[in-house]
């Protein structure tokens, strides 16, 4: 929805909206500034063209799921499964989580993107289902950092750790949305 309180119909940005988007030129702009302070980054036009499309991607999904409810328990969920996705993603392209962003054994990683983004489509992003996307993206990453660990391609107990309380932070705030949903008679 637009807002438009005396504005010619211009849209009303809130602080909120300003701080996000605000953060994410920001977060675009320290590998410039980086690379003026240290020799060790090195970023050519299609780094900053990957990493400026995955902040306007996760950005705008959550734009997108902000608009589309007042629930601040969906909301939150949305954020941090964004969030979690988004350094999920920058985390294997940049260094890999298992040996070097080169491994191929990081395309593991990938399917628990997969994962959720299928869930979310069957869920039709209600909070109900999205819960258990999110539950199902846990036990993907789990498992990920099992067939890692019998493969012996390393450790990654510390890192599948973060991520998985991560996409259960999100499933639990799902859940408490789907609950306050379900009270209000909204279907679930």
């Amino acid at each position: 929805m637009v807002e438009s309180r005396g504005t010619g119909g211009r849209r009303r940005w809130n602080r909120w909206r300003v701080a996000g988007w605000g953060t994410a030129a920001f977060l675009l702009l320290l590998p410039l500034l980086a690379m003026q302070v240290t020799g060790e980054m090195n970023w050519d036009l299609a780094d900053f063209v990957v990493f400026g499309a995955m902040l306007g991607g996760a950005g705008g999904a959550f734009e997108l799921a902000a608009r589309t409810t007042r629930d601040t328990a969906y909301r939150a969920a949305v954020g941090i499964a964004l969030a979690a996705a988004f350094f999920l993603v920058w985390i294997n392209l940049a260094v890999g989580i298992i040996g070097s962003e080169d491994n191929p054994a990081n395309l593991m990683y990938f399917a628990v993107l997969a994962v959720g983004i299928a869930g979310a489509a069957v869920a039709r992003f209600r909070p109900h289902g999205m819960a258990r996307a999110l539950v199902a993206m846990a036990l993907a990453q789990t498992l990920a950092a099992v067939v890692a660990l019998i493969a012996g391609w390393g450790h990654t107990f510390v890192v599948t750790g973060v991520f998985v309380a991560l996409w259960l932070a999100s499933a639990w705030l799902f859940r408490k949305a789907a609950r306050a949903r379900a009270r209000a008679g909204a279907s679930p």
